[in-house]
């Protein structure tokens, strides 16, 4: 676990992240890094893989799309 400080940054808000956390995520300057929400509040980092961001979209427009659906499995 490493803490963050969230800082101002112009008209925005951000992280300073370590260099271990760089080492650890395979990127650098001007990567691009996906934050990925998870259950019960939990969010993920994650170096931006460009299959994985195209297989998220059709995820999202599956569960969008067969929400009712996937409520009732669910109950």
């Amino acid at each position: 676990m490493v803490k963050l400080k969230v800082r101002k940054f112009g008209n925005s808000l951000g992280v300073i992240l370590p260099q271990e956390v760089i080492h650890r995520l395979h990127t650098g300057d001007g990567e691009f890094l996906l934050l990925i929400e998870g259950p019960h509040g939990a969010w993920q980092l994650t170096p931006c893989d460009p299959v994985f961001e195209k297989k998220m979209i059709k995820a999202e427009e599956i569960i969008r799309r067969y929400r009712n659906t996937l409520r009732a499995l669910a109950d």
